[in-house]
């Protein structure tokens, strides 16, 4: 399976280009937007790490190292589509246009997080594996019957694709014919579980022959490779070819959640030969003169001064309603809900 969807790739890990299909179109604003927003979100996310670990934010799931499949994808959608993320790929809404202040709440426990800026479709961040999927499908159905050329991106892990409902989206999208984009990140591990002991395919996109859907697979440590082939995936859609499936295949550097200790199921140094998205994408900028060591340093300093500024901010939001641990969910709470909230806003009363 792995000759029937080669991966494809642009750049190698020398950063050298060795796929000149779209080498024209790599232009400076390309390079440093991909390279602002791969650097602004890693900060994001070593940030978040430091705040969990001072206790400052709630459990946080680190995305470091999927940089280039987040940023890649994001920047192929336009204003009107739908992302639909899991619950690591606040670097792709980030990217797509979600409000840093809102994603750091989100993290705190607070309800204001799941709410994305006007007129962004940015759907809350899905906890439960697939779930997300068959809403996707349902948006971009919505889309289609609506007569707009808007399209829905759903990103999923490879545990995701042993779901129901990741079957179930996809059999809806190919007999519709939904304006769809299924974006897999491979990133080798459900949660503990190496791919090849939750599934005995070899690769995510072959799965998309029980459908006859189109597949690719894409080196999801290149963003070139990732945008060029998210952006050809989008405008199929948006022109009426119906869904595709997209598996980058990337890696996790880091635990699974800070909860999570990767040293338990990972052999030592697993990975350690994987040249980061970033490091890639920099001596690409070097090899084919697109590195701006003024640039570079002003970037940097720019998003550490964002980032610190978002934290600051939610910090210093009010203090959350506790009823927002009831609310929201029913338009009317079952009795014995309510009665749940009624004892617990006695108990915070002291009563």
């Amino acid at each position: 399976m792995e000759e029937q969807f080669p991966m494809k790739q642009m750049i190698d890990d020398q950063g050298n280009i060795i796929d000149s299909s779209h080498e024209l179109e790599i232009n400076e604003e390309l390079v440093q937007t991909m390279y602002y927003h791969m650097l602004r979100i890693r900060t994001f996310d070593r940030k978040s790490i430091n705040l969990q670990r001072q206790g400052r934010i709630g459990t946080y799931p680190p995305f470091e190292g999927q940089e280039a499949s987040q940023v890649g994808s994001a920047l192929a959608l336009k204003d009107g589509d739908w992302m639909f993320p899991t619950y690591r790929d606040h670097g792709a809404t980030l990217t797509f246009g979600a409000d840093m202040v809102r994603t750091f709440q989100y993290w705190n426990g607070r309800q204001e997080g799941c709410v994305p800026p006007s007129g962004k479709h940015i759907f809350p961040q899905a906890v439960p594996i697939a779930t997300q999927i068959p809403h996707a499908v349902g948006a971009a159905w919505a889309e289609k019957r609506k007569g707009t050329n808007h399209i829905a991106l759903a990103y999923f892990g490879d545990g995701a694709t042993s779901e129901g409902d990741f079957h179930e989206g996809l059999n809806f999208a190919t007999v519709f014919r939904t304006p769809t984009v299924f974006f897999n990140q491979n990133n080798g591990y459900a949660i503990s579980i190496p791919i090849e002991k939750q599934m005995n395919s070899k690769t995510i996109a072959q799965k998309g022959l029980a459908y006859d859907l189109p597949s690719v697979r894409v080196d999801g440590n290149d963003c070139f490779s990732v945008y060029f082939e998210t952006k050809r995936a989008v405008e199929r859609a948006r022109t009426g070819g119906g869904p595709t499936l997209l598996e980058a295949v990337t890696w996790r550097t880091g635990a699974h959640t800070t909860a999570d200790d990767p040293t338990k199921y990972r052999p030592e140094g697993q990975g350690d030969e994987i040249v980061h998205p970033i490091d890639r994408l920099e001596m690409f900028m070097k090899n084919y003169n697109f590195w701006d060591e003024s640039w570079i340093k002003q970037t940097k300093e720019r998003l550490d001064t964002e980032v610190e500024e978002a934290v600051e901010a939610m910090e210093n939001s009010p203090a959350a309603d506790p009823k927002d641990l009831f609310d929201h969910v029913f338009e009317q709470l079952p009795e014995q809900i309510e009665e749940q909230k009624d004892q617990y806003l006695m108990h915070l009363k002291g009563d």
